[in-house]
């Protein structure tokens, strides 16, 4: 009678464990909607109607540095503008530029540069980032005579960006919006 109580308080006592599967944020698009910008800066184009247009308040901001901000997805994306004159050459905003996206070989896994012939007429230079770095998508567009603008954009979380690919693809084909509509003022 022993052996058989014994097998049962060893066989009552083993557990199995099943780890959870990660889980991931499941994000809803906003549809797609453009509107012009409407400030007097040097440059102009075609946003989002999800993001608001704010001035850069940062202790480094210049003047016609802005930021589209997205509030649904808490993302921002910061425009760099700088005129070329006397004082400065276009290839050293693009040498900036290549060192600026340069920099999160730390942490990438990839980095992904394209030249893009836009429909306006215009070449720019889209980064795509891959791995857990702060800026996904990074880009950088000038007419070389007077006008650079660098656009680099960042989410306030640090949630992966795995998880945040849905809201990157969404705000990349925006941010590619911008660029075939963008127009130099003078």
């Amino acid at each position: 009678m022993k052996k058989y109580l014994v097998l049962f308080i060893f066989w009552s006592c083993e557990t199995h464990y099943l780890p959870k599967p990660k889980g991931y944020n499941h994000i809803e698009l906003p549809i797609v909607s453009y509107t012009q910008l409407l400030s007097k800066l040097p440059y102009t184009f075609e946003h989002s109607c999800h993001a608001k247009i704010l001035k850069d308040t940062s202790w480094i901001a210049e003047p016609n540095w802005i930021h589209i901000y997205y509030p649904y997805f808490d993302a921002n994306v910061q425009l760099t503008y700088k005129p070329i004159n006397a004082d400065s050459s276009v290839q050293d905003y693009l040498n900036d530029s290549f060192r600026l996206t340069g920099k999160h070989q730390v942490k990438a896994t990839a980095i992904d540069e394209k030249i893009l012939f836009l429909k306006n007429g215009n070449m720019a230079t889209v980064s795509e980032l891959s791995g857990e770095v702060p800026s996904p998508f990074q880009f950088h567009i000038t007419d070389s005579i007077t006008h650079f603008l660098r656009g680099a954009l960042y989410f306030k979380m640090s949630t992966k960006n795995d998880s945040l690919a849905p809201a990157i693809k969404f705000i990349k084909s925006d941010l590619i919006h911008l660029l075939n509509t963008l127009e130099w003022n003078e």
